[in-house]
């Protein structure tokens, strides 16, 4: 076969703390991860030229920059005999995750090429090879091939599986044209509050271990949306509220809805609010559109879902 679609599933971070330094600059991360249904659509084919096209159904996107094109080029050059052999490819991303949205859209579109090429070249690569090639690209773009539920640890490219959870639901709120530079939140979180970080990597391990078996992993493996929206955590919150009242705004507006919970995802802008139905849900999103009437606001509609990159 010389074609496969495959769809690219979004991401948000149920908890995410910030526990350290690390010597390749970025930090030591704690965080639950979580796949959710709004996914991008990627098409990937052979092609009769020996290059590799990258287009995309949102023309500010460049080519050259658009992280689907880099997991390429790393395949090209991982596999030079597949590339020679299969020829060129020509890769269509057909974008439904909103841009710079703390969503691991970009992330997530190169794990599909990675995965997609896998299929197409025949490489045979196992899913921890191509989570292994994938971290090369990106600290999220391991979790986005495999997805699901998976506590992260590292610079967020070392998982652990957890317990999907089910039948819980999610609206996302974003301002089309804010973005949230995430060297930015990073670098003024260490300014704020580098005091307070742990220095050495058996406080790493402690910590995230703490985590694994405290209350929002323990609500997660009973499916229980309630304690999963009590035990919301993001650390970046302390730093983008307050800079980005829009934001705030916004995710006070999602409390008052009469959500389960709510929090920014990342390093935002994007908030989400869990709700205990897609009929919850599409009432949240209609109260909120209300609310804030402005046309800059984006509203979606989705829920949890248990896959990572998969076949259309």
């Amino acid at each position: 076969m010389n074609r496969y679609t495959l769809l690219a599933p979004a991401k948000i971070n149920l908890y995410l703390e910030i526990v350290g330094d690390r010597p390749d600059g970025f930090h030591e991360l704690v965080m639950i991860l979580q796949s959710i249904d709004l996914c991008d659509r990627i098409t990937i084919q052979s092609s009769s030229l020996p290059l590799t096209r990258v287009r995309c159904n949102l023309p500010q996107l460049d080519e050259k920059q658009n992280l689907a094109y880099k997991a390429a080029q790393l395949m090209e050059k991982r596999f030079p005999h597949a590339f020679s052999n299969w020829g060129g490819v020509e890769i269509m991303v057909e974008k439904h995750i909103p841009l710079a949205a703390g969503l691991a859209g970009g992330s997530t579109d190169a794990a599909a090429v990675l995965v997609g090429l896998n299929l197409l070249w025949q490489l045979g690569l196992t899913q921890p090879e191509l989570q292994d090639l994938g971290a090369e690209l990106g600290s999220d773009v391991p979790f986005c091939v495999a997805g699901g539920t998976a506590l992260a640890t590292g610079r967020g490219e070392q998982l652990d599986p957890l317990h999907n959870p089910h039948g819980w639901w999610v609206v996302l709120g974003k301002y089309q044209s804010l973005e949230v530079s995430t060297p930015w939140a990073y670098q003024t979180y260490r300014q704020q509050f580098g005091e307070t970080y742990l220095t050495e990597a058996d406080q790493f391990h402690h910590r995230a271990a703490i985590v694994e078996s405290g209350a929002l992993v323990q609500a997660i493996a009973h499916n229980d949306g309630r304690g999963i929206a009590q035990h919301l955590h993001n650390d970046l919150e302390k730093v983008v509220l307050p800079q980005y009242p829009a934001v705030a705004h916004l995710r006070a507006a999602f409390a008052e809805a009469g959500v389960l919970g709510t929090m920014m995802s990342g390093s935002g802008p994007t908030v989400f609010a869990l709700c205990e139905s897609q009929n919850q849900a599409q009432q949240v999103k209609e109260t909120i559109a209300q609310q804030i009437p402005n046309p800059d606001l984006g509203l979606w509609v989705t829920q949890f879902s248990s896959q990572g990159i998969h076949l259309a």
